[in-house]
């Protein structure tokens, strides 16, 4: 995923929100991963516009910057978050890299640890270039923040001196639209449930035992299957009513698609979510990213799951698209 966003080829649900709300969702979270001997100041501004990302990335900006300024400290110090309303012209935009003159909302994180020299600052943002020892960091947490600011829109600055800390600003577009109701951050507590029977195919042993705790815990039927093969062994065995395939896409044997396909010669009409953790790009490939066809992207959160499947389940059934003529 880190790769991804720094190639701006993350597969995305933007929302309307407010940064500050996102923000002190993650306060209690951010607190333990800087650790007990920094303190973190959250400094909010009032009547803080509103900007269009999706949540997850800002956890994800959040999370690799405090990260980044919990690794500059030795000992104890602090790190500050802020938020502000920012206009830039022309004259101000033209000594800043990828900024252009418009209005935005700035997430600037702060700390005081040893600083970057203009070596440093000129590679920070390189995949793989870390000033860490072997072992204590991959060199994709500043990438990835930069990758993720620019898909949307923005641009970052940076301003560090040796020995005196470093703050990084995050410029994201204003956007005038209200805060949608799920665009604020803050965890769903109550997700809806079902009763219904799902076959779960993925062929990672871990994201499969995952799906069927999670997709038990709302309440439905789990019929697991590691790969298309025992998915198709399944369908002919199971006597009762299969409601849903949940399928990863990209499997050994046959993608996701040819075995929706398969399944549907002996349930028609069945419903279908495809899930992947590849890009938007990639899925397309497979010929499934088109109107009307459900996916969830990996990896995936209870509710964000919860929301998925009661969607898919609760929406007309869709037909696969037509099998493309050789030539």
């Amino acid at each position: 995923h880190q790769l991804l966003a720094f190639a701006r080829k993350q597969t995305v649900l933007p929302k309307v929100l407010n940064l500050n709300d996102s923000i002190e969702s993650m306060l209690k979270m951010l607190r333990r991963l800087i650790g007990e001997d920094i303190d973190l100041l959250w400094k909010p501004a009032e009547a803080l516009w509103n900007v269009r990302i999706d949540p997850t990335q800002v956890d994800q900006i959040l999370a690799n910057l405090c990260v980044n300024a919990r690794d500059a400290i030795a000992g104890v110090g602090n790190v500050t978050i802020e938020t502000s309303n920012f206009s830039c012209d022309e004259e101000w935009c033209s000594g800043h890299t990828d900024a252009i003159p418009g209005d935005y909302v700035v997430l600037a994180v702060t700390d005081n640890g040893c600083g970057m020299d203009r070596e440093t600052l000129s590679r920070i943002f390189e995949p793989f270039f870390t000033t860490k020892e072997l072992g204590q960091g991959t060199g994709l947490g500043l990438p990835t923040v930069y990758g993720i600011v620019r898909q949307n829109s923005g641009f970052i600055t940076v301003y560090s001196e040796p020995g005196s800390g470093a703050t990084f600003r995050v410029f994201l577009p204003r956007h005038d639209a209200p805060v949608s109701d799920a665009g604020t951050g803050v965890a769903v507590t109550v997700h809806p449930t079902g009763t219904e029977t799902i076959l779960l195919v993925e062929d990672e042993p871990g994201l499969l035992q995952l799906g069927v705790t999670l997709l038990t815990r709302l309440g439905y039927a789990v019929l697991p299957a590691s790969s298309p093969r025992r998915a198709l062994e399944l369908v002919r065995r199971q006597q009762g009513p299969i409601d849903l395939l949940v399928t990863d896409v990209v499997m050994p044997e046959m993608n996701g698609l040819e075995l929706w396909k398969k399944v549907l010669l002996q349930r028609p009409g069945l419903r279908v979510l495809f899930m992947s953790g590849y890009t938007a790009d990639a899925i397309a490939h497979h010929g499934i990213l088109q109107e009307g066809y459900h996916f969830l992207q990996k990896p995936f959160t209870l509710g964000s799951l919860a929301v998925k499947t009661r969607e898919t389940l609760d929406s007309p059934p869709t037909s696969p698209p037509p099998p493309v003529e050789p030539g």
